[in-house]
């Protein structure tokens, strides 16, 4: 079982910048670049939730029970592992060595498995492994820079509260890129 995703390294970048979400916007003045700041981080992170998959590059630590749940990260992209933990039958903190596991990953699915002739080590029971990587997209798809910034053009134009209709735009372009939880 995995438990809620840590950041630990927060994104250093937004898959939609201040510029281009200026350009969208028709706004060639910067009194309202903090908003628009402010609004292209909250597209992001709307678009996270919405979506289970992070769009901007950021590190995380997932932690879980057990070596099966590597199966299915429950991160992905995942760009690389920095660093695998556990605890021993001695009850000591290891680092898993590299040279152990592998990564592979797609777009919406990663998982960590052993390579040829290895195998997991035991852990002592009720303890957890926690996994830190780098997870996110380098450069997020059109599709979802287009979803971005529908949202900021909207949060933009309409500053009050405003009821959401069923099936939006914005639900179309993302819809290809959800993850299950």
């Amino acid at each position: 079982m995995w438990y809620p995703t840590k950041i630990t390294i927060p994104a250093t970048s937004e898959p939609v910048t201040t510029e281009e979400a200026k350009r969208r916007l028709h706004v060639d003045f910067a009194d309202d670049d903090a908003d628009i700041g402010l609004l292209v981080k909250s597209a992001r992170d709307h678009i996270e939730k919405y979506c289970n998959v992070r769009f901007a590059s950021q590190t995380v630590e997932m932690k879980c029970d057990g070596f099966c749940d590597f199966k299915r990260l429950p991160e992905a992209p995942v760009s690389s592992v920095t660093s695998v933990t556990y605890v021993d039958t001695d009850g000591a903190t290891q680092t898993l060595a590299a040279s152990i596991y592998e990564l592979r990953n797609d777009d919406l699915e990663a998982a960590i498995v052993t390579k040829y002739g290895q195998q997991w080590p035991a852990i002592q029971p009720g303890s957890r492994i926690s996994v830190t990587g780098v997870v996110g997209y380098a450069d997020a798809p059109p599709a979802v820079k287009h979803a971005a910034l529908l949202w900021i053009a909207d949060a933009y134009e309409n500053r009050e509260n405003a009821k959401l209709e069923d099936w939006t735009a914005l639900d179309a372009l993302l819809c290809n890129f959800r993850r299950g939880a």
